[in-house]
């Protein structure tokens, strides 16, 4: 026998080429003595690139790699939307000492090979991709967390994470070891013919493999009863880390997580939605509950994290188009939300040397309303108040679980959005009363810079409130990812 390569679609492969030029460039850089300044556009510019031949290809399906990887409405709508967390990191790390501790370029880079495996993840269509992907993206965040050097919350959160999140990886390498075990196959297309071509659909080996990759993605995108790292690596974390990881982490792991499923896994649909329907209820339960107490703002944001991940998976509970098209406009929405949420918290740490604390934001809506707003459209967003784009993400998402016969689920939404009042409203109550002596000014990056973070926040809450008011076209691009897993109702 000759051995075969595999058949290789350059252009479809060209925007992971770009992040990986990208990537050797900032590694180059960081010995390049003064030409290391230029790092940062060089991050972007190779994310905007990746960016631009991904809408070049928009709307083709096509076999990247031998059918590992798979460019479609899926990957494409997800990975653009991980490139521009990415995009807005690096803008949010330009005067972050945990950047310049770690040396701009490294950092950069670590950020790039992050994204650059989201981005493989979001196209992963093979057991062997879906891994590699995962840890690509995985290794360099555990990196990440810890840069802040002279904070020990920083290492802290880094160990943490690492150590967790090594578990979560082991675990859900068992559990794809017993997957391939019973299908004989490793891609996803093979995986659901060779279970649905044997009579091991409800036998222990294939219940043990959905089981242990189920709780491997659930760490990684922060489910409860695996959610303990999400609230301590968010507060220690640095915040451009934070804030990344807080969207991009949720659009990588949810994307595979949807693929796997409902590709894989569609044929034991009836043996796993009640358990994703378990863990949702569970997360939104932890999340809520656990976000209420808090009185750092990055920790409630985890905590909250892990209620809205507990929402988002609803979308895949029901198993239908209508379900991926909700989750993908969710995700869409929650970027917006979290990242204009991110910009005041980045400012005020950069400029005055605040803490995270929500009473450190006390009076900012009479002295600062630049930063005021974009805060208060992100809580109420997340909280799902009309007219912003929460309240229409909850609102698809409710109704595809009506329409696939879970309306419990939809229930427990609803009441989990009006449990969170309790926490998202303290945070705008606190932005709008209180007293409204300005506070020092510590020194910190220009104030061009500081006025770009700002632009940022205020482009995001506006974003939130027009794709509230006009969402078709928020619609058109979520409808993308729900096109590629065509073979589902609905």
């Amino acid at each position: 026998m000759t051995f075969q390569p595999p058949e290789i679609d350059y252009w479809a492969l060209s925007p992971v080429i770009a992040l990986v030029f990208g990537l050797a460039l900032t590694v180059v850089l960081a010995v390049a003595g003064r030409l290391a300044r230029i790092a940062p556009a060089a991050a972007i510019l190779s994310m905007v690139v990746a960016g631009g031949l991904l809408i070049g290809q928009w709307g083709e399906s096509k076999d990247v790699i031998g059918g590992t990887l798979e460019l479609d409405g899926l990957s494409i709508t997800f990975s653009l939307l991980i490139l521009l967390a990415g995009i807005v990191a690096v803008l949010f790390s330009l005067g972050d000492p945990a950047a310049r501790e770690a040396g701009r370029p490294d950092f950069l880079a670590l950020l790039l090979g992050s994204v650059l495996g989201m981005v493989l993840l979001t196209q992963a269509n093979n057991l062997v991709t879906f891994f590699i992907a995962l840890e690509l993206f995985s290794i360099p965040l555990y990196a990440l967390c810890g840069t802040d050097l002279r904070r020990e919350d920083s290492l802290e959160s880094g160990l943490k994470y690492l150590i967790i999140g090594s578990l979560g990886s082991a675990t859900l390498l068992f559990g794809m070891a017993f997957v391939y075990g019973a299908s004989g196959a490793t891609g996803f297309e093979q995986i659901a013919d060779g279970l649905s071509s044997s009579d091991l659909l409800g036998d222990p080996i294939i219940l043990t493999g959905v089981g242990l990759v189920t709780v491997g993605l659930a760490f990684k995108v922060s489910l409860a009863p695996f959610h303990q790292w999400t609230p301590d690596v968010y507060q220690g974390a640095p915040t451009a880390v934070t804030a990344f990881m807080a969207v991009a982490t949720k659009l990588a792991g949810f994307a595979v997580f949807a693929r796997f499923f409902l590709t894989a896994l569609e044929p034991l649909a009836d043996e796993w939605d009640v358990i994703l329907a378990a863990i949702a209820a569970i997360s939104i339960v932890v999340g809520n509950l656990g976000a209420i107490s808090q009185d750092s703002l990055k920790r409630m944001l985890g905590y909250s994290g892990i209620a809205q991940a507990g929402y988002m998976v609803g979308g895949i509970v029901v198993a239908s188009t209508e379900g991926v098209e909700a989750l993908s406009f969710y995700l869409a929405a929650y970027l917006a939300l979290n990242l204009g949420t991110f910009a005041v918290l980045v400012v005020r740490e950069q400029r005055d040397g605040s803490d995270d604390s929500i009473e450190s934001l006390r009076g900012i809506g009479r002295r600062d309303r630049a930063l005021a707003w974009p805060i208060t459209i992100g809580m109420l967003g997340l909280i799902g108040l009309p007219p912003t784009v929460g309240f229409l993400g909850k609102l698809y998402l409710i109704t595809a679980l009506v329409d696939g016969g879970w309306t419990w689920l939809g229930i427990l939404i609803v009441l989990g959005s009006m449990a969170s009042l309790a926490y998202y409203l303290r945070v705008v109550g606190t932005v709008w009363s209180g007293e409204t002596e300005s506070p020092g000014h510590a020194p910190g990056p220009s104030s061009r810079l500081l006025g770009l973070i700002v632009g940022v926040g205020i482009v995001f809450a506006v974003l939130s409130i027009g794709f509230g008011i006009l969402p078709d076209p928020l619609y058109d691009f979520a409808a993308q990812a729900g096109e590629a897993i065509g073979s589902l109702p609905g």
